[in-house]
């Protein structure tokens, strides 16, 4: 089962998922994005993050057996691309369409944790604009999505746990009770 989690800046997305990969025994990809942009000796344009989702792709292509949760998806990409571009590649809105996303499983994160400081993060007063644009693009993949509301690290992973069983759960129904 693929697992994506999102949501906007200092929402918790990365210690949610080192979390939930170890609960559920699983293999955890860290948010590229970050790596790339501190690696980088100059400010980050159009091109880095067309690079960014090209690696996003591929990272989504390497299914693996088990769980693998991922700090990010191209959800995150495509917005960005949007919100500081105006404009998105059709290639990336098409790799999140429901017949060629990999992922199996959203969680969203809402920015109810406080705002944490760092040189990567841009916008901490539009948060909840970004959020709400992000459950709009979750919503339209048509796939399983939760919204992960704790503010505590348990509580959260308590969510967590539970949209990942009640989604399991849920696929494995269909296998047996959906017709051909």
């Amino acid at each position: 089962m693929n697992i994506a989690i999102i949501g906007p800046e200092s929402s918790g997305k990365s210690t949610l998922g080192n979390a939930l990969a170890t609960a559920l025994n699983g293999r955890y990809v860290e948010e590229y994005a970050r790596h790339y942009i501190e690696q980088l000796r100059r400010p980050y344009n159009y091109l880095d993050v067309l690079h960014i989702a090209r690696i996003q792709q591929s990272q989504l292509q390497e299914r693996g057996a088990g769980f693998v949760v991922f700090d990010t998806d191209l959800i995150i990409t495509k917005v960005w691309l949007q919100y500081k571009y105006g404009h998105c590649p059709q290639w990336i809105a098409d790799a999140l369409l429901p017949f060629s996303n990999p992922i199996d499983l959203y969680l969203l994160c809402p920015p109810v944790l406080p705002f944490v400081e760092d040189p990567v993060r841009e916008h901490p007063h539009e948060r909840q604009e970004l959020y709400n644009i992000y459950l709009q693009e979750v919503e339209y993949t048509h796939l399983p999505y939760a919204i992960i509301t704790g503010i505590e690290p348990q509580e959260r992973l308590r969510q967590a746990l539970k949209a990942v069983s009640e989604s399991t759960l849920s696929a494995a129904s269909c296998l047996t009770d959906c017709p051909d």
